[in-house]
């Protein structure tokens, strides 16, 4: 059963969020099913730090961008919108290069909260970060 209350396709998501901070660093959304929405971020000089390795921000910019896009179109955006209250993120293992993969999943949809699960995951398939992100719904 799909959990989207708010028709959307994925070229949809990208134009929402042109001349934004996701747009600068080149969030892009790639797939979507009936209770998850996914996105993939380069890993490239917008995301690295000086020592190399992908910005433990950057992790937490691409999970609160695919959570909180999730989150918006999980409501009527004629009456609400969501934004976000806490994110929590524990770095697992490093990327260097190429592109990172997150994957939002609800695991609470309520009339005033949502909490979302978003895995990062490296290209070649391995982890990269979990998170979770606490979503306020609130009126227009």
């Amino acid at each position: 059963m799909a959990i989207w209350q708010t028709p959307f396709s994925l070229e949809d998501l990208d134009l929402r969020g042109k001349n934004t901070l996701s747009d600068h660093l080149g969030i892009a959304f790639t797939e979507r099913g009936d209770d998850f929405l996914k996105a993939r971020m380069p890993v490239d000089h917008r995301t690295l730090q000086p020592i190399g390795i992908m910005h433990g921000g950057a992790s937490c910019v691409l999970a609160e961008t695919v959570g909180s896009v999730a989150a918006n179109y999980c409501v009527d955006l004629k009456t609400h919108y969501c934004v976000g209250l806490e994110i929590n993120t524990n770095h697992i293992r490093q990327a260097k290069d190429g592109f990172v993969m997150g994957t939002a999943k609800a695991i609470h949809i309520g009339k005033r909260t949502h909490v979302w699960a978003i895995e990062i995951h490296h290209e070649s398939g391995y982890l990269v970060s979990i998170n979770r992100l606490t979503m306020m719904v609130l009126e227009r």
